[in-house]
């Protein structure tokens, strides 16, 4: 009985978290008048904030993200899933997760640059968090494999590179104008750090989804810094080369995990 209770709690919170998110993207995404995002922060966010803002058409992944999120809101809410200890373990992270994501574009509307760094990165650190738990706990089936692990691993890619535009964003607000000559230099050096994050994240899931979410946003990174302002060649080809080994990374974890799972089908009984 008290896990039963405990596990309907947990489904109220995530669907909460859910109606918070989705509400506060409306007002914060200006659906009821007002800049859009693109515009705020005195176009600080927009794509040509800094050296490492995406072109705009990679924000279209936020439709897919808020999709899957929905979808595995209502999937989670079911009674088959109100016991399930993997859901029981990750559903607090994914709770928080939303309602970070939802206020990132209130404090973005609203407040001030550096504090949305500050709820970007808090939202970035739960979701790696969330990474991790579900590396720990495998996916039942095909439904929770693409549910919460699809879903929640597009989210976690594509924030990692909408955290490094908008901390990127906020420097280049603050930063003395002589930094600007060093400017190619901290993007190659940056993008090489989120190598690093995408390749952890593949291999400790063995997940390709948070690797096409980041190579997504990488690529359009460098379609900005080709066709617009502020121009980088080194940059853009530095995002190039990442977001091809980010992808490499995430088939080589699939199928490492696949090669794992078949090794433990063909294990004979009792070892």
């Amino acid at each position: 009985m008290e896990s039963r209770t405990r596990g309907i709690a947990r489904q109220s919170i995530i669907i909460a978290a859910a109606v918070f998110m989705l509400i506060a993207a409306a007002v914060g995404g200006g659906a009821f008048g007002g800049a859009s995002v693109d515009e705020l922060q005195n176009g600080a966010l927009s794509a040509q904030g800094s050296y490492l803002a995406p072109a705009g058409p990679a924000f279209s992944i936020w439709s897919l993200i808020y999709l899957g999120l929905i979808a595995y809101t209502v999937w989670q809410a079911l009674p088959a899933q109100r016991q399930d200890a993997r859901q029981d373990a990750v559903g607090g992270w994914i709770a928080a997760s939303m309602v970070l994501n939802g206020l990132w574009l209130v404090t973005a509307r609203y407040l001030t640059l550096w504090l949305t760094v500050l709820v970007i990165a808090a939202l970035v650190a739960v979701l790696a968090r969330v990474i991790v738990i579900l590396g720990r706990f495998p996916a039942r089936n095909l439904v929770d494999r693409i549910l919460t692990d699809g879903a929640n691993g597009l989210h976690f890619g594509w924030v990692t590179i909408a955290t490094v535009a908008n901390t990127a964003a906020w420097l280049t607000q603050i930063a003395p104008s002589s930094w600007g000559e060093a400017a190619d230099v901290w993007a190659v050096a940056v993008l090489a750090v989120v190598l690093v994050i995408g390749v952890a994240a593949a291999w400790s899931t063995g997940r390709i989804a948070p690797a096409l979410a980041t190579a997504w946003g990488l690529a359009w990174l460098a379609v900005g810094r080709l066709t617009g302002e502020p121009e980088s060649t080194p940059t853009a080809a530095t995002a190039i080369v990442v977001a091809v080994l980010l992808v490499l990374a995430g088939v080589v974890a699939v199928l490492r995990r696949r090669r794992v799972a078949g090794a433990h089908d063909r294990a004979p009984l009792g070892r």
